[in-house]
């Protein structure tokens, strides 16, 4: 299987802004690791949608594979209370 390119959408960008830094060192560390296996295990299919959710602690990390051009692309990041609103 070949390296998966990482994409992060604006929004998303922000939202990493907002989060303790001892939390975003770990949220980077997963979703670069994302790159190497975009299915790694805790990885869940959200249900009627083309998502997926990463848990790092308490913040969940969103996103969408696109196989066909080997492709992730980060939707959003979030504190797991706000994430799903």
């Amino acid at each position: 299987m070949g390296k998966y390119k990482l994409k992060v959408k604006k929004s998303a960008e922000k939202e990493l802004g907002k989060i303790p830094k001892r939390e975003l060192i770990k949220i980077i560390n997963k979703i670069q690791s994302l790159s190497d296996d975009p299915h790694p295990e805790g990885s869940i299919k959200l249900s009627n949608q083309e998502k997926y959710r990463l848990r790092v602690g308490n913040y969940r990390v969103l996103y969408k594979v696109e196989d066909n051009i080997l492709t992730i692309f980060i939707v959003k990041i979030g504190h797991r209370k706000d994430i799903y609103s």
